[in-house]
């Protein structure tokens, strides 16, 4: 039985052998799906059956692309990569806000919030989004146009409070990207006027904000819960590495971990559980994407001549990590020699604190910021 203490907690696929299945997938080089005001290509199970708990798609909107009125049942998590964008979200309690965002900024849509997403322009804009089910598609949701387009016409009309000639021009089933008028600078004002503002906002500026560590070689950008209260359902990290930079051995207890390679080139290698600990070492290029199922060991390293920067998420609020060094320095050095059957000369050597990140400079050299 799942284990009720978290979300979204769907059994992981069956392994057997002694490989894992491939977690990479080619996002940006998949086939997009065209719209008038804009284009869509999806990762799901369909595309990577081993990410049966984050799902993905690659927005990318002309200016004044509008993606329609819309709710669904997974939670909502964007990075805006280059662009302009405007949301609007509707809250059940009856609050709304109106958010600008550029490149570096992230939103959320809690589920069944209503939304849109419109392009201010004046150049394409281009979003990852990500959601915390492995099965959603974006082209899944609940469609403002086709809820409307398919109903009685005159239920709608005696909804709406109006004629059925009024609405003689509705699309007959869902719009999806439209393609829009190009807004305005400022945001128009709300048709009701001033509205209720939420407790919580759906906008961070993650990219612009100062980074959560700076370590040898490397910077992590975090947001949590705890930064970005309205995110109760996913978090994430962009992590710049430098050449030959790696994201030392962890796993995470509590989530699911979904890559996003924004620049550069990452090998990812990660050992399952079982008798054959089943294990696979990827390399993800820009615009490729990874994933790794909770609790799995695995690590990231730039793997290119240049610097890395990649988008990590976790289908959880909340950031938890078992990092190597620091697992093994809270042990008793006689247990990690017998152990790995090292000597006790090569246990000394070990690092005493978490490294986080490794080649960037020597082992004891400590990071800037937090751990």
């Amino acid at each position: 039985m799942p284990d009720p203490s978290f979300p979204n907690n769907v059994p992981g696929p069956p392994l057997a052998g002694k490989e894992l299945p491939t977690f990479r997938f080619a996002l940006e080089a998949s086939e997009p799906r065209a719209f008038e005001g804009g284009s869509l290509r999806e990762q799901t199970v369909a595309g990577l059956p081993v990410a049966t708990r984050i799902g993905a798609a690659s927005l990318r909107l002309k200016a004044g692309g509008l993606r329609e009125l819309h709710w669904h049942d997974a939670a909502e998590w964007a990075l805006v990569l280059s662009g302009r964008m405007r949301t609007t979200i509707y809250h059940p309690d009856g609050a709304a806000e109106q958010n600008d965002f550029g490149p570096g900024d992230v939103w959320y849509f809690p589920p069944g919030h209503g939304h849109m997403l419109q392009n201010v322009g004046p150049g394409e804009a281009h979003s990852v989004l990500v959601f915390d089910d492995g099965n959603f598609a974006e082209a899944a949701t609940f469609s403002s146009t086709a809820w409307l387009g398919k109903m009685p016409p005159a239920a709608r009309a005696k909804s709406l409070g109006v004629s059925e000639q009024d609405l003689a021009s509705l699309p007959g089933g869902r719009v999806f990207v439209a393609q829009g008028r190009v807004p305005p600078t400022e945001p128009e004002p709300f048709r009701k006027g001033p509205a209720t503002r939420p407790a919580l906002t759906n906008r961070f500026p993650l990219l612009s904000s100062e980074p959560h560590a700076r370590y040898p070689g490397a910077t992590e950008w975090r947001v949590t819960v705890n930064e970005f209260p309205i995110a109760t359902r996913v978090c994430a990290t962009v992590l710049e590495l430098g050449p030959g930079v790696l994201r030392e051995f962890h796993w995470h207890p509590h989530a699911d971990e979904w890559q996003y390679v924004i620049a550069g080139t990452v090998r990812v290698g990660a050992v399952g559980p079982g008798e054959e600990a089943p294990s696979r070492v990827e390399e993800l290029g820009t615009g490729d994407v990874g994933y790794v199922p909770r609790n799995f060991g695995h690590y990231l390293e730039n793997a290119g001549d240049g610097p890395a920067r990649v988008l990590v998420a976790f289908n959880s609020g909340e950031y938890r990590a078992v990092d190597l060094s620091d697992w093994l320095a809270n042990n008793p050095a006689s247990v990690v020699a017998d152990n790995f059957r090292l000597p006790d000369a090569v246990v000394a050597k070990l690092p005493r604190r978490k490294r986080f990140v490794a080649g960037g400079s020597p082992a004891g050299s400590p990071p800037e910021g937090q751990d």
